[in-house]
């Protein structure tokens, strides 16, 4: 079973990724902020990382430029899933090593389709 995890300050937009990741076989583990998810990720590296931008403690996108700066380590596919949509912060993240963009709202639907994009679905 693959591993997504969803790093989010808001606990209803946890709640909501994890029952979609479940009903799509992923096993769901949850971090509150970039700093909580490099931790999570310290001890047992995921397959995929759902990450807000706007975080207390550490950001998004520190954090996924840290991630990608840790040497030796099997990199999981990044999605980010955020309100900030306007082309430059989009161009920002994936030059920064995101693997796709979601837009918030999101339903299941668009999960599975970016998932699918990257090759986990």
């Amino acid at each position: 079973m693959k591993s997504c995890l969803v790093v989010d300050d808001s606990k209803v937009i946890r709640k909501v990724a994890r029952r979609i990741l479940e009903e799509l076989s992923f096993e769901t583990i949850e971090a509150v902020d970039g700093r909580d998810a490099l931790d999570q990720c310290n001890r047992s590296m995921p397959d995929v990382v759902l990450l807000d931008w706007n975080m207390p403690v550490m950001n998004g996108l520190d954090f996924l430029i840290e991630l990608r700066q840790t040497p030796g380590i099997q990199q999981p596919i990044v999605v980010f899933c955020t309100t900030e949509n306007d082309l430059s912060h989009i161009k920002i993240a994936l030059e920064a090593g995101a693997d796709e963009y979601i837009m918030k709202p999101f339903d299941r639907e668009i999960i599975e389709a970016k998932f699918a994009q990257v090759g986990l679905v």
